[in-house]
């Protein structure tokens, strides 16, 4: 086309020459005016052509566009999701079930719906709930729930299962990673053990499902899974992992439809110290989020060209970096994160780069110090995050010193969402739901007690879909349990998962309930009111001042409904109100010493003027508990050395030093007692009076362990009157294999089992030695039985080679020994042949966990076995004490004896599990005549075994005083 063709023709009917000579002018000054507006019509369209035709387009856009498309989409259930009538994890064959007759709590209604009925499961959903018909479907199992609590199956939303693998070897510990700090690329699944012990017994808790996350090492420590727990057809760890995200093999062809989420673990604090300070962390943080912000801005402009087909301006591909492709998700809300933080500085550190960066946490675990900063967490980008936490388990470091069993009640009065967790194995994740039972103690509603291990983590997790509450169409997760399941000792009869009823043992006929027929096993426990505690908590920044109020002059405890004390055949009553016109009783102290306890009209005229009185609301006066096998009173900050008495020498690992003139550095931990500290008075504020420790650190003891002290949980200091209740207790020596990670030349120092025993042989043979120095000394005395001798040994072999040991040294030397196994996980397989060789246990801790090869062959319990441990020791006349190696569980002791009772099926009535943490362990350490008249606790509203009681007051004749709590 020539360009005489672009400019303007002449009009047909043209005007005559005259008239052109008159509009030339102005003609001219429009033509000037028309040419530049008819070139930009011309270019437009000529632009606009050669973008619709003239582009190249590559062969994969629509996998691009189709990706671009992806980024914005919301994670969630595709919108078919309720209309399905079968799960995608339902596995052919499985039979339906309908449950009759059950109490359900559904979860719904925040919390408060229960629903009277049936349920029924088909196709690895729930079908119906309420009334079911009476043939629904073929093929169908009935169950009758005869008025049982059903629940949905709970969730886990922080566990190590399978990273942290049962029992600890070499290759199972696979939870952290020495590479670096900002490891957003690691993934869960690549490392997770099918073959985990836990799994079985954490499903026997009722737990169904969990987040599996990486250690809290790396500042950014990986991307973590859903996961539910029961073993599929194809036994992968994939087949396990629930909604795995579409992209998971790399494949983005059907992000179209919807999206998943994905779940990215987060650490801040202590731990990650190993990679710098807390400035250094932080800064790793930004540099992370700062790399991950420019490879989004990157792929914002690359989408914007692609979409509008502007595919010759892409000369490169979709830009990405794949390792931060986890990150960049973050950044568009795809990622749940779970952030590890528990200080306040960390807590307003993390709070500070979401706002930075502009993405959501979603939930923050640990959580120590966030219920005293409700308004920092408020600030968090995208909303307040959910708080998951321990009920009560804190002190152990640092950073969780100003934990609170007050916390999760605190919250929810902020109106955080609030999810209790086990963090395993820190906590045996089998117990679950009794982190929700403490939390509801102390005053956290039922409902968010309960829905803080179902509805609450699975909201958080983006799964509220399926899992959490009992409804048509959602997972046919579901627990049937021998109780209501905040009462103590709830145990699961049968636990559903995807419809399918899993199998624990191997024993047939399993009894679970036995022995919780009474119609309060059905109800809610009532529990006490901690308001004034809370608000001192509170208050003191979560540092609330523990000394009692001593008296010593009289006190009146009114409306006592029984008085248990030492009796020579263990625990007795010295009085108990009649049942008949329920009387309550009074019991008057004076200086320490009971000197009347019966009816008022008996013991009144006793009663001073001044007297102080304490009205126990029919509680009771019954044996303090002696805590025994921690650093309670020796260290007060397990992770903090400088806050205890420090490594004794190990002779196996170390020369000792010669200015001791002792080979093997036996050291008493008497001379190193710490009194006043935040452990021995919670314990003490919860019962337990004295504590026999000896001298150790948190992680391991050395074999040679030393000597230990029996000491007063509450006295002022060592020279108080009757602080220190037995200087020496016990010898204690170490036979285990190592239970924790090797090193990394995969070896770990320590001397093998049986040089252990063959220098406890010539320890006990030798005799007194002066050139063995206080060594030889103290086994002398634990050879002719004048000091009781507690060896530390989980493995059944190793017990059975001490047994024969046992009989040797008695043989020549003509003694009697006084052994005590302590841990003694595997002592239920020679119950008969310790109870024959008169050796006592001391079950540490009572609710066994196979967590080294020493400890594997465990005696689980219902529903896993009939029998526990305990039951089958006592049936063998084995003497049966019970321990804790952790100072921050001491205070638990009156809930371990409960959970005693409630998993014995019936065979272990309260007084007898009480002697356990008593009289028992009186007798197995040689202190009974130190306590004969004994430390007495004051129960205010019940027994120790009830949730509704607390302690008010330890009566102590030795001391001549009451503690007013």
């Amino acid at each position: 086309m020539s360009t005489k063709a672009l400019l303007p023709q002449p009009l047909s009917g043209a005007s005559t020459p005259s008239r052109r000579r008159k509009l030339k002018a102005p003609l001219a000054l429009l033509a000037l005016c028309l040419v530049p507006l008819a070139c930009t019509f011309y270019w437009n369209g000529y632009l606009n052509n050669a973008s619709s035709s003239s582009q190249r387009t590559p062969l994969d856009s629509q996998k691009i566009l189709m990706r671009c498309a992806a980024l914005r989409t919301r994670p969630g259930p595709p919108l078919n999701f309720f209309e399905r009538s079968a799960s995608d994890r339902f596995e052919e064959g499985t039979p339906a079930t309908i449950i009759r007759n059950a109490t359900i709590w559904t979860g719904g209604k925040n919390g408060t719906e229960i629903i009277f009925g049936d349920l029924l499961l088909d196709k690895g959903i729930v079908q119906a709930v309420g009334q079911v018909p009476r043939t629904p479907v073929h093929n169908v199992h009935t169950i009758d729930a005869r008025g049982a609590w059903v629940t949905p199956g709970l969730i886990d939303l922080h566990s190590h299962v399978g990273l942290y693998s049962l029992p600890t070897l070499r290759g199972t510990f696979n939870l952290n990673s020495n590479k670096g700090p900002i490891l957003p690329w690691l993934r869960t699944i690549d490392a997770f053990d099918t073959h985990d012990d836990s799994i079985q017994l954490v499903m026997a808790g009722g737990v169904t499902s969990m987040q599996v996350l990486p250690g809290n090492i790396n500042a950014i420590a990986g991307q973590a899974f859903m996961m539910k727990l029961r073993k599929t057809a194809e036994r992968s760890p994939t087949s396990m992992i629930i909604e795995p995200p579409l992209d998971i093999n790399g494949s983005y062809s059907s992000h179209s439809d919807h999206s998943r989420w994905k779940y990215l673990k987060q650490a801040v604090g202590e731990n990650v110290g190993v990679f710098g300070n807390r400035m250094d962390v932080m800064w790793a943080y930004r540099q992370a989020y700062q790399k991950a912000s420019q490879i989004k801005a990157a792929q914002d402009i690359y989408c914007a060209k692609a979409e509008a087909g502007l595919w010759n301006s892409l000369v490169d591909s979709f830009p990405e970096a794949f390792q931060y492709e986890a990150l960049v998700a973050v950044l568009r809300g795809r990622v749940k994160i779970s952030q590890d933080v528990y200080e306040t500085v960390d807590i307003d550190a993390i709070v500070r780069l979401s706002n930075e960066f502009h993405f959501h946490v979603d939930s923050i675990h640990g959580a120590a110090e966030a219920w005293l900063v409700p308004d920092v967490l408020d600030r968090m980008w995208g909303g307040p995050p959910a708080i998951a936490l321990f009920s009560d388990y804190h002190r152990y470091k640092r950073e969780t010193y100003r934990g609170s069993v007050h916390a999760p009640r605190v919250l929810a009065d902020h109106n955080f969402t609030v999810i209790l967790k086990t963090d395993h194995p820190a906590l045996n994740g089998r117990y679950l739901l009794y982190e929700a039972q403490q939390a509801y103690y102390y005053g956290l509603s039922l409902e968010r007690a309960l829905a803080s291990v179902t509805t609450a983590p699975a909201a958080v997790a983006g799964l509220s879909h399926r899992l959490g509450s009992l409804r048509p169409g959602m997972d046919a997760d579901v627990v049937l349990w021998d109780s209501h399941p905040l009462r103590l000792g709830a145990t699961p009869t049968t636990v559903w998962v995807d419809g399918m009823v899993q199998p624990f043992g191997t024993e047939i006929g399993t009894l679970v309930g036995k022995g919780k027929e009474a119609p309060e096993w059905r109800e809610p426990p009532r529990v006490p009111d901690w308001k004034q505690e809370r608000q001192n908590a509170v208050k003191w920044d979560g540092l609330p001042p523990l000394e009692a109020e001593r008296v010593s002059d009289t006190v009146v405890f009114a409306n006592v409904s029984a008085v248990l004390i030492r009796g020579a055949e263990g625990i007795e009553h010295m009085f108990r109100s009649s049942e008949v016109d329920d009387a309550r009783g009074v019991v008057i102290v004076h200086s320490g010493k009971i000197i009347c306890a019966g009816v008022s009209n008996a013991c009144g005229p006793l009663v001073p003027n001044r007297a102080q009185l304490v009205n126990l609301e029919g509680g009771v006066l019954a044996p303090a508990f002696i805590s025994f096998g921690s650093n309670l009173g020796l260290q007060e900050i397990a992770y903090e050395p400088s806050t205890g008495d420090g490594l004794p020498f190990d002779p196996f690992a170390e020369d000792v030093p010669s200015i001791l003139r002792d080979p093997g550095g036996i050291v008493q931990a008497a001379d190193a007692l710490e009194f006043q500290t935040r452990h021995a008075l919670i314990a003490y504020r919860a019962g337990v009076a004295a504590a026999t420790s000896p001298p150790h650190t948190f992680f391991m003891s050395s074999t040679f362990t030393g000597l230990s002290a029996t000491f007063r949980t509450g006295a002022p200091h060592a020279l108080a009157e009757g602080a220190v209740i037995q200087r020496v207790s016990a010898l204690h020596y170490a036979i285990r294999r190592p239970n924790v990670p090797p090193l990394q030349d995969g070896h770990v120092q320590v001397p093998s089992v049986s040089t252990r025993i063959a220098v406890l042989r010539r320890l006990l043979l030798a005799g007194e030695d002066e050139r063995a120095g206080e060594t030889a000394a103290w086994f002398s005395r634990a050879a002719d039985g004048r000091l009781p001798l507690v060896i530390d040994v989980g493995s059944a072999d190793v017990m059975a080679a001490l047994l024969k040991l046992k009989e040797e040294v008695e043989q020549k030397r003509g003694t009697r020994m006084r052994i005590v196994f302590s841990g003694a996980a595997e002592a239920h397989l020679l119950a008969k042949e310790i109870g024959r060789a008169r050796v006592g246990v001391i079950l540490t801790p009572l609710r066994p966990f196979p967590q080294s090869w020493d400890d594997r062959r465990i005696l689980p319990g219902p529903p896993v076995t009939n029998d526990t441990a305990l039951v089958t020791l006592l049936a063998n006349n084995v003497l049966v004490g019970i321990g804790t190696v952790d100072a921050a569980l001491a205070a638990q002791a009156r809930f371990d004896l409960a959970w005693a009772t409630a998993e014995s099926n019936g065979r272990v009535s309260p007084e007898k599990a009480l002697e356990l943490a008593t009289v028992n362990l009186e007798r197995l350490l040689g202190i009974d005549q130190a306590l004969q008249e004994g430390d007495m606790v004051a129960w205010a509203g019940g027994s120790p075994f009830d949730m509704q009681s607390r302690v008010v007051g330890v009566v102590s004749s030795a001391q001549g005083c009451v503690d007013i709590l």
